[in-house]
């Protein structure tokens, strides 16, 4: 049974943002400052959300498998109050993991050790460690409503070698250390799309479907979308809600699903569009039944005195690093004013058979991918009004 009471399909939309620190990005952890985050803190609150996603980078709290940074620690929970302070509930991922195009791991998976995150048993048994540390100490703070087990931890492969077995145990594993540590908590797993779209990823549908309190996904239009129809074209403003009703599909009924990243990249998503592409995306995909909540990536941009990030991470912020609101936050909010309170009844919904059992054929996921024949029918249903993807139909 969930750990925590599964929201109903009436309750209020979530709206929220991954934080990306203004200053420093995420190598902020290794030189915390408290004012800096509750700078950005105010910013947000500012748009009305009532959310922060926050990532604490593993191997700085971890840099030694038996050692746990008691200050690393007292780092996160300070930021969870900043947030607090500021009305803002927080979702703390566990396993960092994935960031940005990075990758960061401990030195006690790396060099001579090689050992894969997800199926060597002494790196598995550090992580259980780590998960059980930090989960229990994040659960002392009232407003702290959901952990995820990592920021798209399916990013790890293939310099972590594994399998569909060996990366379902993994989550399972630590999904059960959260919820002993923080009974209290939703608990997840987060994958990008990979695990819905790509026939040979060692990461399934069933993953997101089945684990966890509630299905996440991550729609990011750089994966080909784009390219089908332009930035506001009908394949790019209802990937969101196709994505969304794909995971619905393949999971219990009543299973919610958060929309945990979605931003508007350049050069998919051209500044003339944003508005429209923020707005139009958001609407549509609000009238998914199945929905829990949407969190923009991300809250700041990256400072490009950094150096060597893909080009389109510096610019995905809802503010500069000087805190300037972009037209993407004005969008935002516009959109978060539109659709806060109650949520209206749904619409009645055309129902499309998926071709592929997605939880039984996970090599056939291909035939779901962007610009497939099947999604490219369900996007021209989709111009009608909602649509409901159903499994297919069990055969004799």
């Amino acid at each position: 049974m969930p750990a925590h009471p599964t929201p109903s399909a009436t309750a209020p939309l979530r709206f929220g943002a991954n934080h990306v620190p203004s200053s420093g990005w995420f190598y902020s952890w290794l030189d915390f400052d408290a004012d800096q985050i509750a700078r950005d803190f105010d910013d947000l609150a500012g748009l009305g959300l009532d959310h922060v996603r926050i990532f604490p980078v593993w191997p700085w709290i971890q840099p030694n498998r038996s050692l746990i940074r008691s200050s690393a620690v007292e780092d996160v929970l300070t930021t969870i109050d900043l947030a607090a302070a500021r009305g803002l509930d927080v979702c703390v991922d566990l396993v960092q993991g994935h960031l940005s195009s990075f990758d960061f791991l401990p030195s006690w998976v790396l060099t001579h050790h090689q050992r894969s995150v997800f199926s060597h048993p002494e790196v598995r048994e550090g992580l259980r460690t780590y998960v059980d540390a930090l989960a229990g100490a994040v659960a002392t703070r009232d407003n702290v409503f959901a952990l995820t087990l990592g920021n798209e931890v399916n990013n790890l492969w293939p310099s972590n070698p594994t399998t569909v077995a060996d990366s379902r145990s993994w989550a399972q594993e630590l999904l059960e250390t959260a919820r002993t540590a923080a009974p209290g908590l939703l608990c997840l797993h987060s994958l990008f799309d990979d695990a819905f779209y790509a026939p040979d990823h060692p990461f399934a549908p069933a993953d997101v479907t089945t684990l966890g309190d509630l299905s996440t996904v991550h729609s990011w239009v750089f994966n080909g979308v784009g390219a089908i129809d332009g930035p506001v074209g009908p394949a790019t403003l209802t990937h969101a809600d196709y994505l969304v009703e794909l995971a619905a599909s393949a999971g219990e009924p009543g299973r919610r699903v958060w929309l945990q990243e979605i931003g508007a990249p350049l050069p998919e998503i051209t500044p003339e569009s944003v508005r429209e592409f923020v707005t139009g995306t958001i609407d549509l995909v609000a009238q998914n039944p199945a929905l829990f909540g949407i969190t923009w990536w991300c809250s700041h941009d990256l400072d490009r005195s950094l150096v060597d990030f893909p080009e389109r991470e510096y610019d995905l912020g809802l503010f500069t690093v000087d805190h300037r609101r972009k037209p993407v936050a004005e969008a935002l909010a516009e959109a978060i004013a539109a659709h806060r309170g109650p949520r209206p009844s749904p619409a009645p919904r055309q129902r499309i058979e998926c071709p592929v059992d997605l939880l039984r054929e996970p090599e056939r996921r291909a035939e779901v991918a962007p610009g497939s024949d099947f999604h490219r029918a369900w996007v021209r249903a989709r111009t009608e009004g909602p649509v409901e993807i159903v499994p297919p139909a069990v055969t004799s």
